[in-house]
């Protein structure tokens, strides 16, 4: 049985070491290494966006990495998107800078009760 996996599954599991690989606007995939993830607020909306750093691509510096937003389609998919809005990107590196520091615990578990948070939406329940 060749069941598919849901990236978000793949995001949240702290025990991936593989990278995530995703298709550009064109079909070339892109493989990326996983940095982060981490829930952030949005003006009253807490989201879930990753942190992922290009692999192999020209032009790429080493310590260069994209923000994406976490989210689920209209069909409940998990989807992923760059974050367009600068301001929000350089909010998620700050608070991912500020939880290095800290070394904060708290994260996992946040991460954790967003992504129950989101298969309930993908499944279309709001308990």
């Amino acid at each position: 049985m060749n069941e598919e996996i849901d990236l978000l599954d793949v995001l949240l599991d702290f025990d991936n070491k593989e990278p995530i690989v995703l298709m550009d606007e064109s079909g070339r995939q892109i493989a990326f290494e996983q940095i982060a993830v981490i829930p952030y607020r949005v003006e009253s909306e807490l989201r879930l966006y990753c942190i992922l750093k290009p692999l192999g691509i020209q032009g790429v510096s080493e310590d260069e990495a994209i923000v994406f937003l976490l989210d689920v389609d209209d069909d409940g998919n998990s989807v992923i998107c760059i974050e367009e809005d600068e301001q929000v990107a350089i909010g998620v590196f700050s608070r991912y800078y500020k939880l290095l520091e800290e070394d904060a615990p708290e994260t996992l578990e946040t991460a954790q009760k967003m992504r129950t948070e989101l298969l309930q939406r993908k499944l279309g329940r709001n308990d």
